[in-house]
């Protein structure tokens, strides 16, 4: 009887746990979902992932590019380009993303390109900044791969 009452207790505590990692990761796509615009760009050292190395931020038609995520993994993103206020669409690209809510790692496959890893750093339903986790290149000169960082506001 006591075998059966502790796998009793051991099958419910795996079933709710497995449930609420569900929760965290409906929660969390929940708040990607809609369209983002870039607020920042940076270039963060790779040496103590803080010193700020340059900063950008958009300009011009650039200030209308969108990042869109969906519920059901489907991702857009739209550039725009043009001269003072006549911005119009320069291109729209569609994809799939996949999100794991425990690592926070994000992996966007847009059509006819190889799938690109990112880490979400901050997500909130108004800010979400994320960290690119390929093509990463030392641009200070320390010989320690710096990594770019995207911010991102509704």
């Amino acid at each position: 009887m006591k075998k059966q009452l502790l796998l009793f207790a051991f099958s419910a505590l795996a079933l709710t746990s497995c449930k609420k990692d569900d929760d965290i990761q409906g929660y969390e796509m929940d708040m990607m979902k809609g369209d983002w615009k870039i607020s920042k760009r940076e270039v963060i050292s790779g040496k103590d992932d803080k010193t700020v190395i340059s900063t950008s931020t958009p300009t011009g038609c650039s200030v209308k590019d969108n990042l869109e995520f969906r519920t059901d993994y489907f991702t857009s993103y739209t550039t725009y380009g043009g001269t003072g206020a006549d911005c119009q669409v320069t291109s729209k690209i569609d994809g799939t993303y996949d999100y794991n809510s425990e690592t926070k790692d994000l992996t966007i496959k847009y059509t006819n390109d190889s799938p690109r890893k990112y880490r979400i750093v901050i997500l909130t339903s108004s800010e979400m900044r994320i960290k690119q986790m390929y093509d990463n290149i030392d641009q200070n000169g320390d010989l320690i791969v710096d990594a770019e960082y995207v911010s991102y506001k509704r």
